[in-house]
């Protein structure tokens, strides 16, 4: 059959505009960024290929494809503990999954959904460690804990106000230098400790103490007001409890160690 010019002329238009439009609506799909952790081996961790491993970053992934986001369209944003509340004020992440302890002050400023973890603030110390079964152990202590947590702070003005506290940027600046015997305990949630003692480089090295110094609940933290992200994320959450997932995801992140997790909590922010 005969195609006269013009005829050929349209159908290639046809099929360039088709394409392009393909092209288009492919580089418009929405993604979403999501403030994790990246030196919280168990949580939130950056491995050395670029991979993003652990509970925290699980929650969050479950999270967004319930709210209609594959996992490609994910971007992880690091994010510190002195630097949440900012992250959120000013749209830098949609929502926070950092080992996010829900307190009054923090709720001054940001939402939270949840809670999706229930942790209590421990101590890693080395594995020979002898000395310290109670917290008035630590009264004349070296002790390290990052800035912004909640843990140097219930140390210094309830538990051992005689401690002496180094605050740093990351926890593994504290891990090393506890290794190095700078330090006599590293202190924070112990669902972080967890996480670093069952690294294959830390095998054998570290032991949690087994206090239970605070209770700790994890929220996903969100800008103040977004009443409609916070009931979706809390479905996501109620959702990912009751197939399984969180359950299993509690297992292979933290099941190296023994590491006696609570129950998943009821959700309470926000219903």
């Amino acid at each position: 059959m005969k195609v006269s010019k013009a005829g050929a002329v349209a159908a290639v238009t046809v099929l360039v505009l088709t394409a392009s439009g393909c092209g288009e609506d492919a580089a418009d799909l929405p993604t979403i960024s999501i403030g994790i952790k990246f030196d919280q081996p168990g949580l939130g961790l950056r491995e050395a290929g670029g991979r993003f491993t652990g509970f925290d970053v699980d929650v969050a992934r479950y999270v967004a494809k319930e709210l209609g986001y594959s996992e490609d369209r994910i971007r992880f944003k690091q994010v510190f503990s002195s630097d949440r509340e900012l992250m959120l004020q000013y749209n830098e992440v949609k929502f926070v999954v950092a080992s996010y302890s829900i307190n009054e002050k923090r709720k001054a400023r940001v939402d939270f959904a949840g809670p999706y973890f229930v942790a209590h603030q421990d101590l890693l110390v080395r594995s020979t460690e002898t000395g310290i079964t109670k917290a008035e152990d630590l009264n004349s202590k070296n002790l390290c804990s990052v800035t912004g947590s909640t843990s140097a702070e219930n140390i210094r003005t309830k538990l051992a106000p005689k401690a002496y506290i180094t605050e740093v940027g990351g926890y593994s600046e504290c891990v090393t230098a506890l290794k190095e015997s700078v330090l006599d305990a590293m202190t924070t949630d112990n669902a972080i400790l967890a996480g670093y003692a069952a690294q294959d480089i830390n095998q054998g090295k570290f032991k949690l103490a087994g206090l239970s110094l605070s209770n700790e609940k994890y929220g996903i933290g969100l800008k103040k007001g977004d009443t409609e992200l916070q009931t979706k994320i809390n479905a996501a959450l109620r959702k990912m409890v009751q197939d399984g997932s969180w359950e299993k995801s509690v297992k292979a992140n933290f099941g190296a160690v023994n590491f006696k997790h609570e129950p998943a909590p009821a959700i309470t922010e926000g219903s």
